[in-house]
């Protein structure tokens, strides 16, 4: 290229509309961001927040009338009575707590059940102890064995509260009352007039 008086100038002349442009486009990009930002900032902006969730509200079970006569729950091994009774033992001095089935947490008397019957044999029984007695097989008192069931009254309502049989005429079960697990006999004051049933976690002899 020819050189002119002024040096160069042709040449930068080029090289200064190439810087402008990009310089242009850098400007125009910086503002579609800005403007792209300020769009998803204002969305988020007015969408309205969701309210916090509210606590479930705990309910207390519709107690089902207890029928004889049905398919019966049973656990899977007869060893496995013999396995609860162990387990229940390891309970001992776990704190009460209504609606409770985690020992870390607390466990009501239904619970307490539910819970140990599904570490012995990884099956689930009701949290509820009047539904678990309308699914286990009935059985008379002078018939329990260890790992059996024992059924009270003792709001008013049969089956209303529930512990694993320990033999001798003891059982082991969740009170509210001095809120501990705990091992009682069958033949205490207050049980003894309380007593509704037993029932057996094995369907048939």
């Amino acid at each position: 290229m020819a050189r002119s008086r002024s040096g160069w100038k042709p040449e930068l002349g080029r090289r200064g509309a190439a810087r402008s442009n990009k310089e242009h486009t850098h400007v125009n990009l910086q503002r579609l961001l800005v403007a792209a930002a300020a769009t998803v900032l204002t969305a988020c902006a007015g969408a309205p927040s969701a309210p916090p969730a509210e606590p479930p509200q705990r309910t207390i079970p519709r107690q089902p009338e207890i029928r004889d006569g049905r398919a019966y729950f049973s656990l899977l091994r007869p060893g496995d009575r013999e396995q609860l009774v162990i387990s229940a033992f390891n309970l001992l001095g776990t704190g009460y707590r209504f609606g409770g089935r985690n020992p870390d947490a607390g466990v009501d008397c239904s619970g307490m059940v539910s819970y140990l019957v599904e570490v012995v044999s990884g099956q689930r029984l009701p949290h509820n102890a009047a539904r678990i007695a309308s699914i286990t097989r009935p059985i008379a008192r002078a018939k329990l064995e260890a790992g059996d069931l024992v059924f009270f009254n003792t709001n008013g309502r049969p089956f209303s509260h529930m512990g694993i049989y320990l033999g001798d005429d003891r059982f082991i079960h969740a009170p509210s009352r001095r809120g501990r697990v705990r091992v009682e006999r069958m033949d205490n004051r207050y049980f003894a007039k309380r007593f509704s049933a037993a029932r057996t976690l094995l369907a048939g002899e």
